[in-house]
């Protein structure tokens, strides 16, 4: 019985692995067209001032995330400030209830 299992394996393992290698063939290749190039006009007066109020307004925009980060920083640093005195505390009182 164990000898027929023996022989079972070594016969279907080779067979799954070899299953396995022909289904790990590259797939076919991703044919894109060509992009074709449209005509370059010059901006339009209104479209170069609309781009200009769009760059100042996500400029304006960035700048508010810039100080809200800035704050959201500070106060970062200061509850970890807070963090390190309790820890330096809870040192301390170790060390004064091992004296004890």
């Amino acid at each position: 019985m164990r000898s027929l299992a023996l022989t079972l394996l070594i016969v279907t393992l080779p067979l799954a692995f070899s299953s396995v290698a022909l289904r790990a063939q590259s797939p076919p290749p991703i044919v894109v067209q060509a992009a074709t190039s449209a005509p370059v006009t010059a901006p339009t007066p209104i479209a170069a001032a609309r781009d200009l109020e769009a760059s100042q307004a996500a400029l304006r925009m960035l700048q508010e995330m810039k100080a809200a980060n800035e704050d959201i920083l500070k106060r970062q640093e200061a509850t970890l400030q807070q963090l390190d005195e309790i820890q330096k505390a809870a040192e301390q009182l170790k060390a004064f209830s091992k004296r004890g």
